[in-house]
């Protein structure tokens, strides 16, 4: 007789939260355990005071979507979440305060794709002919050869001979932002795939799939906190604040967690930490992939948040930036009426001391922006925010061992850590560990 079997999710953040509505919806009966008390990960919610005393919910760093990411904008509403109502959509833009730069013109925003990111190539501000034209040959080249290239390849050698300024307004903040990498150090096969699902690729249901999509909630209100929510609805465990501390196999094939003087048994487990702490929990089990987790390097992302002007300081909920060291500045009070003035600066691969590099972008704010007087509210540097998507890396599989599985965006597959990786590879766990045999 098959039952629905008993399936642990160790982990709490995108690909957690994930992996156990997957098994949910697969038919499994799931517990859902995370150390802190804030789902999210590393995108979660983080409170802190706005100077007037007034608490305000801000994230551990600013993220954004695109259209492409069909798996994450399929996971919020199957909680529950319309991202309609919880992100504001615009045409893919890649404007500086000075206006220039490379962005869908609203004659073009209704195309399909590619067609408006090739009106956007064609159109960019500031660009020659020659800069515009270099790009649309190199990407129609791309796209001619399946968006492909040697593994070794790094995106500075994919992207060779483009003119300059394409490469300084385009493809590295492109490449920072989403390998958390500069050019000469990040996967060009990685890159190039990012590219082709979103330039060429097809969106989720109302979405171009290169729409810049940015989020009006917190991070942990934008899908993990409602994953509890429906997991708790129907009839599941969800468990924050509680800390796994071993696991252990069992002669009848399932699994022993123990923590805090409590142990439990379940069928099933995946394992959806940081890759640091899997490799840690994992490495007698299966020392193989331990070690491929523990090998991983990481980067690190930070995100300097500073109070403005209420009246929206900024031209556009999201500009980029020149020279460092932040790449992009986001005005929250465009998202989210209760973070008028709040101003969010991301620093991709950030290196340096935190206080040095609030200072530094507190300056690039005043030249660029013309921005002055604005006042510090936090500065959260996420250490290991991503692993380091480096040409030819090798990355741990999802199956780790017998009804064990692994979920994170570090695990193997097209996409850098993102979101959308995280939530694709916890899907995959999570159906896997729901499967009646």
């Amino acid at each position: 007789m098959n039952t629905a079997p008993s399936v642990a999710i160790v982990g709490g953040g995108w690909a957690g939260c994930a992996a156990a509505v997957a098994a949910a919806q697969g038919g499994a009966r799931v517990t859902l355990v995370e150390i802190t008390h804030t789902l999210g990960g590393r995108a979660r919610r983080v409170d802190i005071a706005h100077p007037d005393g007034a608490p305000m919910p801000l994230d551990n760093g600013q993220h954004i979507l695109i259209g492409a990411y069909t798996a994450t904008l399929a996971f919020m509403r199957a909680v529950g979440v319309e991202p309609h109502e919880a992100l504001l959509a615009t045409p893919l833009t890649l404007r500086f305060a000075d206006g220039q730069g490379l962005a869908v013109p609203p004659w073009a925003a209704r195309w399909p794709a590619p067609l408006d990111a090739l009106a956007a190539m064609l159109t960019a501000r500031g660009w020659r002919w020659a800069d515009r034209l270099a790009l649309l040959r190199r990407s129609l080249r791309w796209r001619a050869r399946g968006f492909a290239c040697a593994p070794a390849d790094t995106v500075a050698q994919v992207c060779a001979g483009l003119p300059p300024r394409v490469m300084d307004e385009l493809i590295e903040p492109l490449c920072v932002s989403a390998l958390n990498l500069p050019a000469a150090q990040a996967s060009g096969a990685v890159f190039l795939r990012v590219l082709r699902d979103a330039l060429f690729g097809r969106g989720a249901p109302g979405y171009a799939p290169s729409a810049l999509l940015l989020p009006r909630h917190d991070l942990s209100a934008l899908g993990p906190e409602p994953a509890a929510q429906w997991l708790r609805e129907r009839g599941h465990t969800v468990q924050p604040g509680r800390r796994i501390e071993g696991i252990e196999r069992l002669d009848d094939g399932g699994w022993r967690l123990s923590g805090e003087g409590q142990t439990a048994r379940f069928d099933r487990v995946v394992w959806a930490t940081h890759p640091s702490a899997a490799a840690q929990a994992l490495r007698e089990i299966a020392p193989t992939w331990a070690q491929a987790a523990a090998a991983l390097g990481h980067t690190a992302i930070t995100t300097v948040y500073a109070l403005g002007p209420r009246h929206h300081p900024l031209a556009a909920p999201m500009l980029a930036l020149r020279g460092g060291p932040a790449q992009f500045v986001f005005d929250r009070g465009q998202l989210r009426a209760a973070d008028a003035g709040v101003l969010a600066f991301v620093l991709s691969h950030s290196e340096g001391e935190r206080e040095d590099l609030q200072a530094a972008t507190l300056e690039q704010a005043r030249e660029q922006l013309g921005l002055t007087g604005l006042i510090p509210l936090r500065s959260i540097t996420e250490r290991r925010a991503t692993f380091a998507c480096t040409p030819g890396l090798t990355r741990p599989p999802g199956a780790v061992a017998p009804d064990l599985w692994a979920a994170g965006d570090f695990i193997d597959g097209p996409y850098p850590a993102t979101i959308e990786g995280a939530v694709r590879s916890g899907q995959a766990a999570g159906l896997a560990a729901a499967q009646r045999r």
